[in-house]
Protein backbone atom coordinates (compact mmCIF):
# COMPACT_ATOMS: atom_id res chain seq x y z
CA UNK A 1 0.00 0.00 0.00
CA UNK A 2 1.29 3.43 -0.96
CA UNK A 3 0.52 6.79 0.64
CA UNK A 4 -0.60 9.40 -1.91
CA UNK A 5 -0.89 13.08 -1.04
CA UNK A 6 -3.58 15.23 -2.63
CA UNK A 7 -2.61 18.88 -2.25
CA UNK A 8 -5.96 20.68 -2.02
CA UNK A 9 -6.93 24.31 -2.43
CA UNK A 10 -8.82 25.47 0.65
CA UNK A 11 -11.81 26.23 -1.57
CA UNK A 12 -13.15 26.21 -5.13
CA UNK A 13 -11.38 23.11 -6.44
CA UNK A 14 -13.07 20.96 -9.08
CA UNK A 15 -14.81 18.04 -7.30
CA UNK A 16 -14.24 15.48 -10.06
CA UNK A 17 -10.52 16.24 -10.39
CA UNK A 18 -10.12 15.17 -6.76
CA UNK A 19 -12.85 12.58 -6.25
CA UNK A 20 -12.12 10.44 -9.31
CA UNK A 21 -8.43 9.99 -8.38
CA UNK A 22 -9.44 9.32 -4.76
CA UNK A 23 -11.86 6.65 -5.99
CA UNK A 24 -9.27 4.96 -8.21
CA UNK A 25 -6.47 5.02 -5.65
CA UNK A 26 -8.45 3.93 -2.60
CA UNK A 27 -10.13 1.28 -4.73
CA UNK A 28 -6.66 -0.08 -5.54
CA UNK A 29 -5.88 -0.31 -1.82
CA UNK A 30 -3.75 2.79 -1.41
CA UNK A 31 -3.98 5.36 1.38
CA UNK A 32 -4.93 8.87 0.28
CA UNK A 33 -3.93 11.78 2.52
CA UNK A 34 -5.14 15.35 2.04
CA UNK A 35 -3.42 18.64 2.79
CA UNK A 36 -4.94 22.13 2.82
CA UNK A 37 -3.62 25.57 3.64
CA UNK A 38 -5.12 25.77 7.12
CA UNK A 39 -5.55 22.12 8.06
CA UNK A 40 -9.34 22.51 7.91
CA UNK A 41 -11.36 20.44 5.45
CA UNK A 42 -11.52 21.95 1.97
CA UNK A 43 -14.66 22.94 0.07
CA UNK A 44 -15.06 22.41 -3.65
CA UNK A 45 -16.46 24.94 -6.10
CA UNK A 46 -20.20 24.93 -5.32
CA UNK A 47 -21.14 26.09 -8.80
CA UNK A 48 -19.43 23.10 -10.42
CA UNK A 49 -20.92 20.73 -7.85
CA UNK A 50 -24.54 21.89 -7.88
CA UNK A 51 -24.87 23.84 -11.11
CA UNK A 52 -26.51 26.70 -9.21
CA UNK A 53 -26.09 29.96 -11.09
CA UNK A 54 -25.13 28.33 -14.38
CA UNK A 55 -27.19 29.41 -17.39
CA UNK A 56 -29.22 26.68 -19.03
CA UNK A 57 -26.84 26.60 -21.99
CA UNK A 58 -23.87 26.09 -19.63
CA UNK A 59 -25.25 23.14 -17.66
CA UNK A 60 -22.55 20.93 -19.13
CA UNK A 61 -20.08 22.67 -16.79
CA UNK A 62 -21.72 21.02 -13.79
CA UNK A 63 -19.98 17.90 -12.49
CA UNK A 64 -21.53 14.75 -13.91
CA UNK A 65 -23.57 12.40 -11.74
CA UNK A 66 -20.72 9.91 -11.28
CA UNK A 67 -18.39 12.74 -10.26
CA UNK A 68 -20.90 14.01 -7.70
CA UNK A 69 -21.34 10.51 -6.31
CA UNK A 70 -17.59 10.05 -6.00
CA UNK A 71 -17.32 13.42 -4.27
CA UNK A 72 -20.03 12.50 -1.75
CA UNK A 73 -18.16 9.32 -0.88
CA UNK A 74 -14.83 11.11 -0.61
CA UNK A 75 -15.97 13.84 1.77
CA UNK A 76 -17.27 11.14 4.12
CA UNK A 77 -13.74 9.74 4.40
CA UNK A 78 -12.21 10.60 7.82
CA UNK A 79 -8.93 11.46 6.06
CA UNK A 80 -10.72 14.14 4.04
CA UNK A 81 -12.29 15.65 7.14
CA UNK A 82 -8.91 15.84 8.93
CA UNK A 83 -6.34 17.10 6.41
CA UNK A 84 -2.78 18.07 7.14
CA UNK A 85 -1.43 21.60 6.63
CA UNK A 86 0.63 22.42 3.55
CA UNK A 87 3.39 23.79 5.75
CA UNK A 88 3.59 20.60 7.79
CA UNK A 89 3.97 18.04 5.00
CA UNK A 90 7.04 16.91 3.10
CA UNK A 91 6.93 15.22 -0.27
CA UNK A 92 9.34 12.52 0.91
CA UNK A 93 6.68 11.17 3.26
CA UNK A 94 4.52 10.06 0.33
CA UNK A 95 4.84 7.78 -2.67
CA UNK A 96 3.17 10.27 -5.04
CA UNK A 97 1.55 13.72 -5.09
CA UNK A 98 -1.53 14.99 -6.90
CA UNK A 99 -2.27 18.65 -7.73
CA UNK A 100 -5.91 19.14 -8.80
CA UNK A 101 -7.40 22.21 -10.39
CA UNK A 102 -10.53 24.32 -10.47
CA UNK A 103 -11.61 27.67 -11.85
CA UNK A 104 -13.06 29.97 -9.23
CA UNK A 105 -11.26 32.73 -7.26
CA UNK A 106 -10.53 30.42 -4.32
CA UNK A 107 -7.90 28.73 -6.48
CA UNK A 108 -5.58 31.74 -6.32
CA UNK A 109 -4.02 31.14 -2.86
CA UNK A 110 -3.20 27.59 -3.96
CA UNK A 111 -1.78 28.57 -7.34
CA UNK A 112 0.34 31.27 -5.70
CA UNK A 113 1.41 29.43 -2.54
CA UNK A 114 5.13 29.14 -1.76
CA UNK A 115 4.35 26.00 0.27
CA UNK A 116 2.58 24.29 -2.62
CA UNK A 117 5.47 25.20 -4.89
CA UNK A 118 7.91 23.83 -2.31
CA UNK A 119 6.13 20.48 -2.35
CA UNK A 120 6.36 20.43 -6.15
CA UNK A 121 10.11 21.12 -6.05
CA UNK A 122 10.68 18.42 -3.42
CA UNK A 123 8.75 15.83 -5.42
CA UNK A 124 10.47 16.61 -8.72
CA UNK A 125 13.91 16.70 -7.10
CA UNK A 126 13.28 13.20 -5.78
CA UNK A 127 11.79 11.95 -9.09
CA UNK A 128 8.56 11.04 -7.33
CA UNK A 129 5.39 10.37 -9.34
CA UNK A 130 3.41 13.61 -9.66
CA UNK A 131 0.07 14.20 -11.32
CA UNK A 132 -1.58 17.54 -12.07
CA UNK A 133 -4.73 18.57 -13.90
CA UNK A 134 -6.23 21.84 -15.14
CA UNK A 135 -5.12 24.79 -12.94
CA UNK A 136 -3.15 22.34 -10.80
CA UNK A 137 -0.37 22.60 -13.37
CA UNK A 138 0.10 26.32 -12.57
CA UNK A 139 1.84 25.96 -9.17
CA UNK A 140 4.21 23.43 -10.73
CA UNK A 141 5.00 25.77 -13.62
CA UNK A 142 5.48 28.65 -11.20
CA UNK A 143 7.79 26.48 -9.08
CA UNK A 144 10.06 26.13 -12.10
CA UNK A 145 9.90 22.33 -12.26
CA UNK A 146 8.30 22.17 -15.71
CA UNK A 147 10.93 24.12 -17.63
CA UNK A 148 11.80 22.18 -20.78
CA UNK A 149 9.21 19.47 -20.12
CA UNK A 150 6.20 18.09 -21.97
CA UNK A 151 2.90 18.96 -20.32
CA UNK A 152 -0.71 19.80 -20.80
CA UNK A 153 -3.11 21.80 -18.61
CA UNK A 154 -6.44 23.51 -19.08
CA UNK A 155 -6.29 24.47 -22.73
CA UNK A 156 -7.21 27.90 -24.04
CA UNK A 157 -10.20 26.57 -26.04
CA UNK A 158 -11.65 24.78 -23.01
CA UNK A 159 -11.10 27.80 -20.78
CA UNK A 160 -12.56 30.23 -23.31
CA UNK A 161 -15.70 28.12 -23.78
CA UNK A 162 -16.38 28.21 -20.03
CA UNK A 163 -15.73 31.96 -19.84
CA UNK A 164 -18.00 32.77 -22.76
CA UNK A 165 -20.83 30.53 -21.56
CA UNK A 166 -20.87 32.04 -18.08
CA UNK A 167 -19.62 35.60 -18.61
CA UNK A 168 -23.05 37.16 -18.19
CA UNK A 169 -24.34 35.09 -15.29
CA UNK A 170 -21.08 34.49 -13.42
CA UNK A 171 -18.57 37.14 -14.50
CA UNK A 172 -15.05 36.22 -13.49
CA UNK A 173 -15.92 32.81 -12.06
CA UNK A 174 -14.19 30.84 -14.80
CA UNK A 175 -11.41 33.36 -15.49
CA UNK A 176 -8.99 32.92 -12.61
CA UNK A 177 -6.27 35.11 -14.17
CA UNK A 178 -6.25 37.55 -17.11
CA UNK A 179 -3.69 35.33 -18.82
CA UNK A 180 -5.00 31.90 -19.76
CA UNK A 181 -3.60 28.81 -18.07
CA UNK A 182 -2.24 27.54 -21.38
CA UNK A 183 -0.50 30.84 -22.17
CA UNK A 184 1.22 31.03 -18.78
CA UNK A 185 2.27 27.39 -18.78
CA UNK A 186 3.71 27.74 -22.29
CA UNK A 187 5.65 30.79 -21.20
CA UNK A 188 7.07 29.06 -18.15
CA UNK A 189 8.07 25.78 -19.79
CA UNK A 190 10.09 27.80 -22.29
CA UNK A 191 11.16 27.18 -25.85
CA UNK A 192 12.50 23.73 -24.99
CA UNK A 193 9.20 22.67 -23.43
CA UNK A 194 6.22 21.27 -25.28
CA UNK A 195 2.58 22.02 -24.50
CA UNK A 196 0.11 19.43 -25.83
CA UNK A 197 -3.55 20.29 -26.29
CA UNK A 198 -4.80 16.80 -27.11
CA UNK A 199 -7.92 16.10 -29.18
CA UNK A 200 -10.06 19.10 -30.05
CA UNK A 201 -13.17 17.22 -28.89
CA UNK A 202 -12.21 15.73 -25.53
CA UNK A 203 -13.61 12.42 -24.33
CA UNK A 204 -14.81 11.81 -20.78
CA UNK A 205 -13.18 9.02 -18.81
CA UNK A 206 -14.97 7.17 -16.00
CA UNK A 207 -15.21 3.67 -14.52
CA UNK A 208 -16.78 2.34 -17.73
CA UNK A 209 -14.23 4.05 -20.00
CA UNK A 210 -11.18 4.42 -17.74
CA UNK A 211 -8.64 5.17 -20.45
CA UNK A 212 -10.73 7.59 -22.54
CA UNK A 213 -9.02 10.69 -21.14
CA UNK A 214 -5.98 12.51 -22.46
CA UNK A 215 -2.81 12.40 -20.35
CA UNK A 216 0.70 13.64 -21.12
CA UNK A 217 3.61 11.80 -19.50
CA UNK A 218 7.10 13.20 -19.07
CA UNK A 219 9.19 10.73 -17.09
CA UNK A 220 7.33 10.42 -13.76
CA UNK A 221 5.18 13.51 -14.26
CA UNK A 222 1.62 13.17 -15.56
CA UNK A 223 -0.65 16.03 -16.61
CA UNK A 224 -4.22 16.37 -17.83
CA UNK A 225 -6.59 19.13 -18.97
CA UNK A 226 -10.06 18.89 -17.41
CA UNK A 227 -12.30 16.68 -15.24
CA UNK A 228 -12.92 14.32 -18.15
CA UNK A 229 -9.24 13.30 -18.04
CA UNK A 230 -9.08 12.74 -14.27
CA UNK A 231 -9.94 9.04 -14.18
CA UNK A 232 -7.31 8.21 -16.80
CA UNK A 233 -4.77 10.37 -14.99
CA UNK A 234 -5.39 8.39 -11.80
CA UNK A 235 -5.04 5.05 -13.58
CA UNK A 236 -1.78 6.15 -15.16
CA UNK A 237 -0.41 7.16 -11.77
CA UNK A 238 -1.05 3.63 -10.53
CA UNK A 239 1.30 2.43 -13.28
CA UNK A 240 4.07 4.63 -11.84
CA UNK A 241 3.70 3.40 -8.26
Amino acid sequence: MARILIVLPQSDYDPTEVAFPWTVWTGAGHQVVFATETGAAAACDPVTLTGEGLPVYARSLRARAEGRAAYAAMIADPAYRAPLRWADVRAADFAALHFPGGHAPGMKPYCESAEVQRLAREAFAASQPVSAVCHGVLPLARAGVLAGRRTTALTSPLEEIAVRLTGGALPGHYRTYPESVEAEVKRRIGENGRFERGPLLPRYANAKAPMAGFVVQDLRYLSARWPGDAWTLAERLLDLL
